[in-house]
């Protein structure tokens, strides 16, 4: 369920790794809407549900800590989403795109989430 949503609009995925636990490990690679591949090396760090999820992206030069954190909220749940990169130079390289390209990845979720109901 997770390759068919995640990722900015028009992108695919093929997972070949994908271990939900402190340590483990996701290997995939994001297929651009030009046909571009993109390898991508996740590594969880924590994993405590339902509140909190965290990996590392290692990639040298576009390294960062992704934290996603849940809450319960008027019948529903918070997704809070946080990219904290290594490099400030590196944040504020991508800061003009990172945004729109989450919200399409979440629109695409909520997209999926609807499919479902």
């Amino acid at each position: 369920m997770l390759a068919r949503w995640w990722g900015p609009n028009g992108f695919t995925n093929t997972f070949q790794e994908f271990d939900i636990r402190p340590g483990g490990a996701w290997r995939f690679v994001m297929h651009g809407p030009d046909g571009t591949d993109y390898p991508m090396v996740k590594d969880f760090v924590e994993v405590a549900p339902p509140e909190r999820i965290s990996f590392r992206h290692p990639e040298p030069g576009h390294e960062f800590l992704m934290t996603m954190s849940f809450a319960d909220e008027a019948g529903g749940t918070r997704l809070t989403w946080t990219m904290r990169f290594d490099s400030e130079a590196e944040a504020e390289r991508v800061r003009s795109f990172v945004v729109a390209a989450n919200e399409e990845n979440l629109d695409r979720l909520a997209a999926q989430l609807a499919d479902m109901a």
